[in-house]
């Protein structure tokens, strides 16, 4: 039976009490336990932020450390069993760097940072790259995935040709591990997600392909649009759909140009409202990284961080939002890493402007 989620708020605190008691040697008094862990300030000699990250783990750092921003806490600690590596990776980015603990048992040991993410190679089908191309819509690579995006919403990606065996169309994470060597072994799906593309090739088999993508990305055009009516077509992916004008308006952050980027971990789909990743130059040649957040995402820095080492942990860093969803506390955290990140305000109104208004 399926606890409630008040149950299992319960069974977070009490989890992160025990843990806090064997390893910190610390009684908590108030423990807020959450659906993703739990949250508490330890109120010792020095103040520190404690934290459990049960689900959603690799998201955890940043809720940690706003309450650490709003409590006044230099000292955080952050529990997990799963991804404690990443979480490391990402804490050792901040100045006093939190500190993260891989639960093992009723106890725990300090986790060790994971390696800087490499990217997998793309497949080799440049004869399906041109067709995306030739259908008007923006090619994208990431994580050795490619796709064509309209107002960066996916509507078409290049996948494995199913061999004998195979049960039907790929996951939204394609398959990076695939090294078949040419188009031959490679098609174009057409669709937003993995479920819509199944359905298209089964309903539109017969239809050619590059009228097959023109046709959806016009439907998805008419929806990412300045005066659009509201839809779910226009509320996906608002990160990336902001990101698609930037390149296009770098002037709007800063930048003198930039291309769409991998963010550091693979993403989990057109749903995701993970943020995107641009890397480009200022208008004076600095190399620069753009992180793109739409709406209040507590783990935009953390993330930010991570993508500028995963693409270049020389370069700028910027973190780009609407100037709504530009809180104090995000300045702050920015402020905490050991090469402070810019925020940059967008206008609220970005999905009214164009490319041609300046």
């Amino acid at each position: 039976m399926a606890l409630d989620a008040d149950r299992i708020r319960a069974l977070h605190a009490a989890k992160l009490r025990a843990l806090a008691r064997a390893v910190l040697g610390v009684d908590l008094a108030e423990v807020s336990g959450t659906d993703d862990g739990a949250l508490a300030v330890a109120s010792d000699a020095e103040p520190a932020v404690v934290c459990l990250a049960q689900e959603r783990t690799q998201r955890a750092l940043g809720g940690a450390l706003a309450l650490a921003v709003r409590s006044g806490c230099d000292g955080v600690h952050v529990f997990a069993e799963n991804h404690s590596d990443v979480l490391a990776r990402r804490a050792a980015c901040f100045v006093p760097a939190p500190i993260v603990w891989q639960i093992e048992g009723s106890g725990a040991t300090i986790a060790e940072a994971a390696p800087r993410s490499t990217e997998p190679p793309p497949p080799r089908a440049p004869e399906l790259v041109a067709l995306l191309g030739a259908a008007g819509v923006e090619v994208t690579v990431e994580h050795g995935v490619i796709t064509g995006e309209v107002e960066g919403l996916e509507v078409a990606r290049i996948v494995a040709v199913p061999s004998s065996g195979d049960t039907g169309a790929s996951d939204d994470d394609g398959d990076a591990g695939d090294v078949r060597e040419t188009s031959a072994e490679w098609q174009i799906e057409v669709g937003v997600g993995a479920h819509d593309r199944e359905a298209f090739s089964l309903l539109h088999a017969d239809e050619p392909t590059t009228e097959a993508i023109r046709r959806v990305a016009d439907i998805v055009r008419s929806h990412r649009t300045p005066g659009a009516s509201p839809h779910p077509l226009n509320r996906m992916g608002a990160a990336r759909w902001l990101r698609s004008l930037l390149i296009r308006r770098p002037d709007l952050v800063g930048a003198g140009r930039l291309r769409a980027a991998a963010s550091p971990l693979p993403r989990g789909g057109p749903k995701d409202p993970a943020p995107a990743v641009a890397y480009g130059l200022t208008p004076d040649g600095r190399r620069l990284v753009v992180v793109v957040c739409v709406g209040i995402d507590l783990d935009v820095v953390p993330f930010a961080a991570d993508a500028r080492l995963f693409l270049d942990p020389d370069a700028e860093l910027v973190v780009a939002l609407p100037r709504r969803d530009a809180h104090e506390v995000i300045a702050n955290m920015a402020a905490r890493l050991r090469r402070p990140a810019q925020i940059v305000e967008v206008d609220d109104g970005w999905r009214t402007i164009t490319a041609i208004d300046h």
